[in-house]
């Protein structure tokens, strides 16, 4: 005896709802990455932050005060906190400020940690203090050929040694990687070379790190 056909295999709409179903499932299930992604590597990074810097403080004091940041996750980042604010109040008088001249002084007489320690000081300087116009522009960039665009960050004007190079206005351009826009090429361009955009840092940032996904939309067009 022949088998029966299964009425259900032809039954119209049956192969479509499972598709339709795979594409519902494969949806949601980006989505769910897209959000829990990010917020897991956040988590995750910051708890990595705060177990080195608990680990790596506990170590200067006593057994008993580590095994209190083994329980209390952050400890050692109160202790930091503690301890930069005291050295922060104690070179604020002039015995501070004597002991740090001397301890400056010290480090600038060794060759190599004396480049160091400049090339540090003068990097924390500039971030903390804000003595450079770093990261304010956004500009669009023909590199690394002609017809050839990308998004770049005007870092400062051109001065010094550099500067005396060339007969017209240059500046500072970083060239950041994607997706990891802590790396990159340090360009010294004319300025008319470079088209500045009224994107914000914070947006470039997002579309270099998602290679262009994340596009920020247009203030001319919007509204």
């Amino acid at each position: 005896m022949s088998p029966q056909p299964d009425p259900a295999a032809n039954r119209p709409g049956t192969s479509t709802s499972s598709s339709g179903l795979v594409a519902r499932l494969r949806a949601n299930f980006l989505a769910g990455l897209l959000v829990a992604a990010p917020i897991s590597l956040t988590v995750y990074i910051v708890w990595a932050v705060i177990s080195f810097i608990d680990t790596q403080v506990s170590s200067l004091f006593p057994s008993s005060w580590g095994s209190i940041s083994h329980y209390l996750p952050g400890f050692g980042v109160l202790l930091a906190l503690i301890g930069l604010t005291v050295v922060g109040a104690l070179t604020a008088n002039i015995a501070g400020r004597l002991v740090l001249a001397i301890s400056e002084a010290l480090l600038g007489r060794m060759p190599v940690i004396r480049s160091i320690y400049s090339a540090i000081k003068q990097v924390v300087h500039t971030v903390l203090a804000q003595k450079a116009e770093a990261f304010r522009e956004v500009v669009l960039l023909e590199y690394p050929r002609p017809g050839l665009w990308t998004l770049a960050f005007i870092t400062g004007t051109t001065s010094g040694e550099v500067r005396d190079c060339f007969e017209e206005e240059m500046v500072n351009v970083f060239v950041p990687t994607t997706p990891n826009p802590t790396s990159g090429f340090l360009l010294f361009v004319p300025r008319r070379s470079v088209r500045v955009l009224s994107m914000s840092v914070e947006d470039a940032l997002k579309m270099v790190v998602s290679t262009g996904i994340l596009t920020p939309e247009d203030d001319k067009t919007v509204g």
